[in-house]
């Protein structure tokens, strides 16, 4: 599978709404000023910034070197890794992250890095792609690779699980959970869907050779149009959120 590349000026363009749809998380969060708190996934740094303004100690990760270069501007301390591969001893209140678990398949390994990087009786509070997140989206995705004679499942970069399937994950890290819940979010777009499509959709273009993207796309568009563009234009995305807050139980 391709990795996802990262534009930060086509995110602030067509996703921009991820981070202002972020606050429920970050309330749950409930971030106190002088904590020590890793902000898992941090992309462009709005959030991790929001957090750093409460008057919290912020250290970001990501993986995009884009989104690591735009975070540094906003004078963040960001570390430049996968998640998984994040190497840090417990040293943090809590562990924060939104809208990025879900590009994470090895997440055994990375709720692995997030439990060593916690303090005892540290939190870990997240909002990622729960089951039945894109749905539509995803299977065109899929089923228009799979019509092209490629493998549409392989390609798909996301991992959407159910409430019982992270929480078992969380569990069998020695975490205690204390709130997890499925949230069905469907979300206006801020425009055409080949913004969003342009944006996130970079592992099932990857596969195809670079001249038969943009038809592959438009297929794709075609083949969602009727569930998620109303008679007046408007796009919107199926989006399904699993929002969660669990403690190492030591």
């Amino acid at each position: 599978m391709m990795a996802q590349t990262w534009d930060s000026e086509g995110y602030d363009k067509n996703a921009r709404f991820v981070t202002e749809l972020g606050a429920p998380v970050l309330e749950l969060l409930a971030p106190r000023p002088g904590e020590h708190i890793l902000d898992v996934g941090c992309g462009d740094g709005l959030l991790t910034k929001k957090i750093a303004d409460l008057g919290c100690n912020v250290v970001g990760v990501d993986s995009s070197a884009d989104f690591v270069a735009s975070a540094r501007r906003l004078g963040l301390t960001v570390v430049e890794t996968r998640a998984s591969d994040m190497d840090f001893g417990p040293s943090f209140d809590a562990v924060f992250s939104n809208a990025a678990l879900h590009w994470m398949k090895d997440a055994d390994a990375v709720i692995g890095r997030v439990a060593r990087a916690l303090l005892p009786k540290g939190r870990f509070v997240a909002e990622m792609g729960g089951h039945g997140c894109v749905k539509t989206l995803q299977s065109a995705l899929i089923e228009e690779l799979d019509r092209r004679g490629y493998d549409g499942h392989a390609a798909n970069p996301w991992y959407f699980p159910t409430v019982e399937e992270y929480g078992g994950r969380l569990a069998a890290a020695g975490f205690e959970v204390r709130y997890m819940a499925l949230i069905p979010r469907r979300t206006p777009l801020p425009g055409d869907v080949m913004g969003w499509l342009t944006t996130f959709c970079g592992c099932f273009t990857a596969v195809l050779p670079e001249q038969d993207r943009a038809h592959y796309l438009e297929c794709v568009r075609e083949r969602i149009k009727p569930e998620l563009c109303d008679a007046t234009g408007k796009w919107t995305a199926d989006y399904v959120r699993l929002r969660f807050a669990a403690h190492l139980a030591h």
